[in-house]
């Protein structure tokens, strides 16, 4: 999809999202992939955060989440939080938030929606770890798409914050490496990266520093994670080559964060 393309769908969604959310709509936000350069459109999320000047109300919240089963995948998934102006201000992490939907909710979603519980759409006590490194990506190379500036709305994340939520997603990909290589690969170099040089780079980012600067053993195997996400080939990946790559990052990562990751 062209820039043009991509100015199109970002327009249309933030027209109905501000049809929804009414005079209480306060600015939309773009982070993630597609703000760094590295989106592709065969695997990447939409990244979007949305700041609203109030709490939104059930039936708001319904009709967000309404709009996004249906229009979430067509074509692209979308990974999307809403945050009132308190919350931002009002800085703590894990941070709380008003509504949040990724395709990991389809399922309860459109539950909810035809029964009439709505659980999930308005738990009174979220919270997202994830909204730390969300914000910070924002702040060093997000896109106002509409609304103040960045910096007048969103806090500096501390860089502990960022740190432990950034973690949490590398802990899961410890486990997850041989089930989902590419993300967890990428995320894992991305990790490492962070901790050794407080580099914040996307995937495909991660993916060519390391291998420009990983020792030659595992270049081959980070090679066939990049060509892979690029979509250029699918390339086959071993089990003993993933978790050869994943003991060292673990042992480098943990050698600069004094200790295993708990």
């Amino acid at each position: 999809m062209n820039n043009k393309n991509m100015e199109k769908y970002f327009n249309n969604l933030t027209d109905i999202i501000k049809v929804i959310t009414k005079e209480n709509f306060l600015g939309i936000y773009i982070h993630g992939s597609w703000a760094m350069g590295g989106f592709n459109p065969d695997r990447s999320d939409v990244d979007i955060l949305v700041v609203v000047r109030n709490s939104l109300d059930i039936a708001t919240q319904c009709e967000l989440a309404k709009f996004l089963v249906a229009n979430s995948n067509d074509p692209y998934p979308i990974e999307i939080s809403f945050l009132t102006q308190k919350q931002l201000e009002n800085w703590t992490h894990p941070s709380p938030y008003e509504f949040h939907y990724s395709e990991a909710w389809r399922q309860s979603f459109e539950g909810e929606l035809l029964t009439g519980h709505y659980g999930a759409i308005n738990n009174n006590h979220k919270v997202d770890p994830d909204l730390a490194a969300h914000i910070a990506i924002l702040n060093h190379r997000g896109v106002c798409w509409e609304g103040p500036q960045i910096h007048d709305v969103f806090p500096v994340i501390p860089r502990t914050h960022y740190l432990s939520s950034i973690l949490a997603d590398y802990k899961d990909c410890l486990q997850n490496v041989e089930a989902d290589p590419v993300y967890c690969v990428l995320n894992l170099i991305r990790v490492y990266w962070y901790v050794k040089e407080e580099v914040i780079s996307s995937k495909l980012e991660a993916g060519e520093y390391g291998l420009n600067s990983f020792p030659q053993e595992y270049k081959e195997t980070i090679r066939k994670v990049v060509e892979s996400y690029q979509g250029i080939r699918v390339r086959e990946l071993q089990k003993e080559e993933l978790t050869s790559l994943r003991d060292y990052i673990q042992d480098e990562v943990e050698k600069r964060v004094g200790g295993p990751v708990v």
